[in-house]
């Protein structure tokens, strides 16, 4: 089914709309989930509000592409129930991927470090426009899907450590172009 006709049963508040949703894109939401919280449970729970969100906000709103609203709230959610899961606790691959970024991006709260935020946003947006197709599916598929480095390996037919490699020159690259665009390190 088209996404456009899932999203009419979703304005016609048509419980076939969360079937056709699952049918289409569950296998990939769950695969998020599961990067991050590395708890079957915990990632069926997730993709499950995950769609109750999407149940709950369509309508009013009409998203341009369904599934990456939809894999952002199951990414959303995943994160928040990560965070609950594990408040002293190390896990999984994630918090690896997440301390690879770590030299290069600083995280915060404040109403000031939110709007740097937003800037850093359109600065990766543009660092990933300056890759080449398979620079930015590495760089994705790693930092927003939470994919190991053996599944890397695998979907890149190379080896770990080229793969390692890679990140490492991605992340430095990285560094250098956030620096000359003034964002403080």
């Amino acid at each position: 089914m088209e996404d456009g006709q899932i999203l009419e049963l979703f304005y016609a508040r048509s419980e076939q709309a969360i079937a056709e949703l699952d049918k289409k894109y569950g296998r990939v939401c769950h695969k998020i989930a599961n990067q991050i919280l590395n708890n079957a449970q915990d990632a069926e729970e997730c993709v499950n509000d995950a769609y109750l969100g999407a149940w709950n906000a369509i309508p009013p709103q009409r998203p341009d592409y369904l599934p990456g609203y939809l894999y952002r709230i199951v990414r959303n959610l995943s994160i928040a129930k990560y965070h609950s899961n594990t408040a002293a606790k190390r896990n999984s691959s994630y918090d690896v991927a997440l301390e690879e970024l770590a030299d290069c991006i600083l995280g915060g709260a404040s109403v000031e470090e939110e709007i740097a935020e937003k800037e850093l946003t359109k600065l990766l947006n543009q660092f990933l426009g300056t890759l080449n197709k398979e620079g930015r599916i590495l760089f994705v598929r790693r930092y927003w899907y939470a994919d190991s480095i053996g599944e890397l390996a695998k979907r890149f037919r190379s080896s770990n450590n080229v793969i390692s490699v890679r990140l490492f020159r991605l992340r430095r690259e990285l560094k250098k172009f956030l620096q000359k665009e003034g964002y403080l390190i």
